[in-house]
């Protein structure tokens, strides 16, 4: 599709009219122009489009900002559709545009269909996104749920936006947690094998999930293991124990429609020598040394005793102390351990992107100061300048019911299951759901709420939009009446208030994928809906507002190529969250 949207036109149009007043000597050449933006203003009585042009290059042009914004709103009028510019306080320039202009925007719309708003901001920039990355120790929480939807949600955004993208999963299978995982799919063996297991012990995990892996243990091995010491069937039993969690693990990320490309596994990493090669590469770069932690703060310990470690030189890049990458054992720290991750990823990235969860927001400081330091030093070719790394936290989301929290799931053993709530609700009510707040504030997932057909309803509210739109268009089509931009000329001011809005769309990626905030886009369909929902109820007061209008056709193409465009719209928004535009309700 060759078609320019009205906001990449407009964006041309304003760099259009600097390389003119650069010509002319009115502004210096060569300035950098990043922080220029075309966007609706916050007035929309000031004007349909502004840009901040003069603001952000008077200062480098060493020029007055509204004498700038007053030889660039020259230059604009006289670009195609631009009706009039005007600068408003210290220098922000506003523009009106002729109706046409929209109107052309819904053609645009139609022509690229589900391209529509598509970028290439990305210039194909590798992002690597690491998300879900649950312990492999038993099935998919709502915990786990909000950071897949994200991270899920945030990968298609960049995908949209002209990045290519690697979704990752890191597998934290190399802690203390898989063996007990091992431990506790060893009574389920035991239990398979006909043993009267009792109460699970204390430690171990309770959930009935681990009687299916404990049968097909007792299938492979039959007894061998059942009285053996545990030193001879750990390792087996844990490497068995961690792929049946993984598998269930996609099976549930699956339920929401969530496919991963990568699979990294800590343990992996770990038995290939990698820390030790990053270990080896970051000592070699004088970003690793061997020395003292200092005593815990306030009264030390009895039996602390000073110890040295290889200490990673964070302090050098904002965090409050050097973080050691090794224990006193030899084993390797969580840090140690997230750090070789992480020297991995930036090998082949040009980005990267973590999704935690909230609890771990006391190390985000210290892993962004070691990739910072990792990347500059990996990048010395490129200036020594660190691959961006963004760490987004997700808290943690509170299920209720009726009013109060819902009860937990027997199948986990202590928490409701991510399939126990598709099950219930459906895919598209959770992803939706987990996109309707940002990732960082508290949520409350009630199972009333989210199911209610009403307004205040965000997940319904938007898909009876499209519902609503797509009955209109199937009823106008049994009348005889099509969709058609023959008549877009007589369309009013109501009418192109909505086409304003959905116009917005191509920034609104744009936006959203610098911003790594994929809610944005849910926000922004909520806005759509809201403007489709009261168009339409304006109808049901004036007649002559209504889509389908028996004595004018011409008018009635005109306004159902509008409803069209702006399913269009919905899909295309609701195709990026991972969630079905449905037809009908």
């Amino acid at each position: 599709m060759t078609q320019t949207t009205l906001h990449a036109a407009f964006v041309g149009h304003v760099h259009a009219a600097l390389d003119a007043l650069e010509a002319a000597g009115t502004l210096p050449a060569g300035l950098p122009r990043g922080a220029v933006t075309v966007e609706p203003p916050r007035d929309p009585s000031h004007g349909e489009l502004a840009t901040n042009a003069a603001m952000v290059l008077a200062k480098p042009a060493e020029t007055n900002p509204r004498a700038l914004a007053d030889a660039l709103a020259a230059e604009l009028m006289k670009r195609n559709g631009v009706t009039a510019a005007s600068v408003a306080g210290p220098g922000f320039l506003n523009l009106r545009v002729a109706p046409a202009v929209w109107t052309d925007e819904l053609r645009a719309i139609a022509e690229l269909g589900g391209d529509y708003g598509r970028s290439a901001m990305g210039a194909g920039t590798r992002v690597n996104v690491e998300y879900v990355s649950a312990n492999p120790t038993g099935p998919m929480h709502m915990g786990h749920c909000r950071g897949a939807v994200v991270g899920d949600a945030l990968a298609s955004l960049l995908e949209f936006a002209g990045h290519a993208v690697t979704r990752e999963y890191y597998v934290n299978d190399a802690g203390a947690q898989v063996d007990v995982l091992a431990r506790s799919a060893h009574l389920r063996y035991r239990e398979a094998l006909g043993e009267d297991i009792g109460a699970i012990p204390e430690g171990l995990y309770p959930g009935d999930y681990l009687a299916p892996v404990g049968a097909l243990l007792a299938e492979e091995f039959g007894d061998r293991y059942a009285a053996a010491p545990e030193a001879e069937w750990l390792v087996p039993f844990r490497a068995r124990a961690v792929a049946a969690m993984m598998d269930m693990i996609r099976a549930d990320l699956a339920l929401l429609g969530i496919r991963h490309e990568v699979f990294s596994s800590e343990a992996e990493l770990q038995a290939a020598g990698k820390p030790a090669e990053a270990e080896a590469w970051l000592r070699a770069h004088d970003l690793v040394y061997d020395g003292v932690l200092e005593a815990p703060k306030g009264k030390a310990p009895e039996d602390w005793e000073p110890v040295t470690l290889p200490l990673f030189r964070s302090t050098k890049f904002g965090d409050d102390q050097d973080r050691p990458i090794r224990k006193s054992d030899g084993n390797w720290t969580y840090f140690g351990a997230d750090l070789a991750y992480h020297f991995q990823k930036a090998q082949s990235a040009d980005a990267l992107v973590d999704i935690w969860g909230a609890d771990h927001a006391g190390t985000v400081k210290r892993i962004k100061a070691a990739v910072a330091a990792m990347t500059g030093a990996l990048n010395e070719d490129k200036g020594g300048k660190p691959t961006p790394f963004e760490v987004k936290l997700v808290q943690m989301v509170q299920l209720m019911k009726g009013g109060q929290p819902f009860k937990m799931s027997k199948r986990a053993g202590n928490f409701v299951t991510l399939a126990d709530v598709v099950e219930m609700v459906g895919k598209d009510v959770v992803r939706f759901t987990m996109l309707t707040r940002k990732p960082d504030a508290q949520m409350d997932f009630d199972f009333d709420k989210v199911v209610e057909a009403s307004k205040d309803n965000p997940v319904f509210y938007v898909q009876y939009a499209h519902a609503r739109l797509r009955s209109t268009l199937r009823k106008a089509a049994a009348e005889g009446l099509a969709p058609e931009p023959a008549a877009l000329d007589r369309l009013g001011d109501e009418e192109l208030a909505l086409v304003k809005l959905i116009a917005q769309f191509p920034r609104q990626v744009e936006a959203a994928a610098t911003a790594r905030e994929p809610h944005r886009i849910a926000f922004f369909l909520g806005e759509v809906a809201a403007a489709f929902h009261a168009y339409w109820n304006l109808g049901n007061d004036r007649p002559d507002k209504r889509f389908i209008l028996a004595d004018d056709p011409a008018l009635s193409s005109a306004r159902l190529f509008l409803a069209a465009q702006v399913g269009q719209l919905i899909r295309n928004g609701l195709a990026i969250l991972g969630v079905e535009a449905v037809e009908e309700m």
